[in-house]
């Protein structure tokens, strides 16, 4: 998974939520980053911060650094801090993301406590749904707390940060309790997740330009059938709907953090004519610009 360019560092608090860029805890529904973030999230990393997502529907492809992955939901991963990480979730998938600073996690990966054997720990991927029946009561649990930990960080309560912050080590002891049970890596090809990395690369620095799929395929050396083939192989998705996602994810962004009229997100998007990128919009999200920017409450 590794590329030359560097791998980027994600702030989730400084990048999506800035209301809480020094918070020691974040969370989010999963269905919410993604409309964000997208559904193909490229590699990155989290430095100074573990996460996990906990993913309650749909199928998941997860790369940890060069393991592969891929799992239907119920299920969860975990990344320490600063650890290469990419996936892709189907469109119906939703669950919890949750982010937290390295400092609260640490006292409880001391070997004393018997759920670690250190602060420097792997990344965990765990099919909740096919563990055995002795781990019900623990992952009753884990739902009620990802349940309880939701409604605390939505509300702005007197004590808030002292519950989100036990509530988050409690998350994590049993996350920790289950990471026995962590599943296999599936085999992938090196060669096919470095060419879809460098797609996506890509893909982030000239889809403004609408460049077509023939470019993008002869700046990787490789022809169009190919790189849809390594496209449908790591993620699952045509190389075309990669690009539109990213053009996707851009536009619904801008809408629902913007007060741009449709018009000018339009033109900041490279689209040359506002009736297209009207249909384009409408084609891909189901609904037409205008429509998506009510029903999700953007933000005037």
């Amino acid at each position: 998974m590794r590329d030359s360019q560097p791998i980027p560092n994600i702030n989730i608090g400084q990048v999506y939520d800035q209301r809480y860029a020094d918070a020691d805890v974040h969370y989010e529904a999963l269905g919410k980053l993604a409309d964000f973030f997208g559904r193909n999230m490229p590699v990155h990393r989290h430095d100074r911060f573990f996460q996990v997502h906990y993913v309650k529907s749909g199928v998941v492809r997860v790369y940890l650094d060069d393991q592969r992955y891929q799992q239907q939901g119920p299920m969860f991963f975990l990344t320490p801090p600063t650890f290469p990480h990419a996936f892709v979730t189907d469109a119906d998938s939703d669950g919890h993301v949750l982010t937290v600073r390295q400092e609260l996690v640490w006292p409880l990966l001391e070997s004393r406590q018997g759920l670690a054997q250190g602060p420097q720990i792997a990344p965990l991927c765990v099919a909740v749904g096919e563990l055995d029946g002795q781990y019900d009561g623990e992952v009753a649990r884990l739902n009620l707390l990802f349940d309880e930990l939701r409604h605390e960080f939505a509300d702005d309560r007197p004590g808030r940060e002292l519950s989100l912050a036990a509530l988050t080590r409690l998350i994590f002891v049993s996350l920790l309790r289950l990471s026995a049970r962590t599943i296999q890596a599936q085999p992938a090809r090196g060669e096919d997740l470095h060419i879809f990395q460098r797609f996506n690369a890509l893909i982030e620095a000239h889809y403004l330009e609408h460049w077509p799929l023939g470019h993008y395929a002869g700046q990787l050396g490789v022809t169009e059938a190919r790189l849809n083939d390594i496209c449908r192989r790591v993620a699952d998705l045509p190389s075309k709907r990669l690009v539109f996602d990213r053009l996707m994810q851009e536009a619904k962004r801008l809408l629902l953090f913007t007060g741009s009229s449709v018009n000018e997100i339009c033109y900041q998007l490279g689209f040359k004519d506002p009736a297209y990128f009207s249909r384009f919009f409408t084609r891909n999200a189901g609904m037409t610009p205008g429509e998506y920017r009510v029903g999700k409450g953007a933000v005037e």
